[in-house]
């Protein structure tokens, strides 16, 4: 091969997009405080659910009269809670522009069988917010994972809006601002943005929206797992840690670390920045080159947690092939772990930039995806 390999490596070589890289230092040591064995019922359990919600709302910036739930199922379960018991009142307009996306409207569509109004982009882009009738319910992702694309603000959401929005803000809450007073249903995984573990969602509900889920019966039964409701009235204790089902407190106490963490280096804005940060580092890279590109098309949607990179140089033949092998390239050199385009997505590259992340291993990793990139061109040619 023509190229050396570059001189510095990323220190921390984990880039996927969930679970996600844990908090800079992170160490098993700072979950000692775990009440591992105890029942999470039992006042100390409790205690810690309930201080997780309050510090998700500080973070977050939660307005005082949401409600915050830990829920099972990680953030799939927390979209499905509030797909199945808020849907059905209204007509619906489903959103989407990635994989995550298509599933809500599979849902929604196919398993509840609503007449839903379908809107969709191709990857790489997003819908037309201002052909959307916001008086009906409307749900949405704020960022495509899979896609590398984001809502950039929530100006064309009318706040006089009569129907729901729902949004599954999974890898944006945390590294975006969300204007909750545009938002009814915000859900999330803290295995994202905070690089938690795995099986926990998060699901916060607007005043309006609990009031639907008092006023509205749905047309089909409810599981258990999803029922927040008992006698028309909601189940205020799922809101207070008294989760539906057992909790892991191990993963609870790793996700009060990551909080306290945030916390510590400013909150919610020190942590938009820092993925900002990240994402810039990407894109100032790939700046004017002529083989690689974001697969977003509009800069002012691109992601700035899930950047995801598309290889445009001609000389590629097989363009999946070739992604997966400059991916694996990077993995077998130990500078990238995870790094592949998303299964449904288009062959590439996905850079998790979230906020645990440190800028300086985002700098470092790209000069060896120019190595691997032109390591793959010159074995094609010599297959060839």
């Amino acid at each position: 091969m023509g190229k050396t390999a570059p001189a510095a490596r990323p220190a921390n070589p984990r880039f996927s997009s969930g679970p996600c890289a844990k908090i800079p230092h992170f160490s098993l040591d700072l979950l000692a405080d775990a009440p591992l064995g105890r029942s999470h019922r039992a006042a100390v359990g409790k205690a810690k659910l309930a201080e997780a919600i309050d510090l998700t709302r500080e973070v977050l910036g939660v307005p005082a009269d949401y409600r915050i739930g830990i829920v099972p199922a990680s953030d799939t379960g927390a979209v499905e809670m509030a797909l199945w018991s808020l849907l059905g009142a209204r007509k619906v307009e489903m959103l989407a522009w990635e994989s995550f996306g298509e599933g809500w409207v599979t849902d929604v569509v196919k398993q509840l069988k609503l007449d839903a109004v379908v809107r969709k982009a191709d990857y790489g882009k997003i819908v037309d917010f201002a052909e959307v009738d916001f008086d009906n319910d409307v749900v949405f992702t704020w960022n495509g994972t899979t896609s590398g694309v984001r809502v950039p603000n929530g100006d064309a959401i009318p706040a006089d809006r009569a129907g729901l929005t729902i949004c599954d803000a999974t890898s944006a809450a945390f590294a975006m601002d969300l204007p909750f007073d545009k938002l009814d249903v915000v859900t999330f995984s803290w295995q994202k943005v905070l690089g938690g573990e795995g099986a926990h969602g998060v699901l916060i509900l607007s005043p309006r929206a609990v009031e639907r889920l008092e006023s509205h019966t749905p047309a089909w039964p409810l599981p258990k797992i999803f029922r927040m409701t008992k006698g028309g009235k909601l189940i205020e204790g799922i809101f207070k840690g008294e989760t539906i089902n057992t909790p892991s407190m191990l993963c609870v106490e790793d996700y009060l670390v990551a909080l306290k963490w945030a916390q510590s280096i400013g909150g919610r804005k020190a942590l938009v920045a820092r993925a900002e940060a990240n994402a810039k580092a990407v894109r100032d890279f790939i700046a004017g080159k002529d083989w690689i590109a974001d697969l977003a098309e509009d800069p002012a949607t691109a992601s700035t947690t899930s950047v995801c990179l598309k290889f445009t140089d001609p000389r590629i033949k097989d363009g999946a092939a070739f992604a997966k092998a400059v991916a694996k390239r990077l993995e077998k050199e130990g500078v990238a772990l995870d790094a592949g385009a998303y299964r449904d997505a288009p062959p590439g590259l996905r850079i998790w930039c979230g906020s645990t992340v440190e800028t300086g291993d985002v700098a470092a990793l790209m000069p060896w995806i120019e190595y691997a990139f032109e390591a793959e061109i010159e074995a094609q040619a010599v297959e060839a």
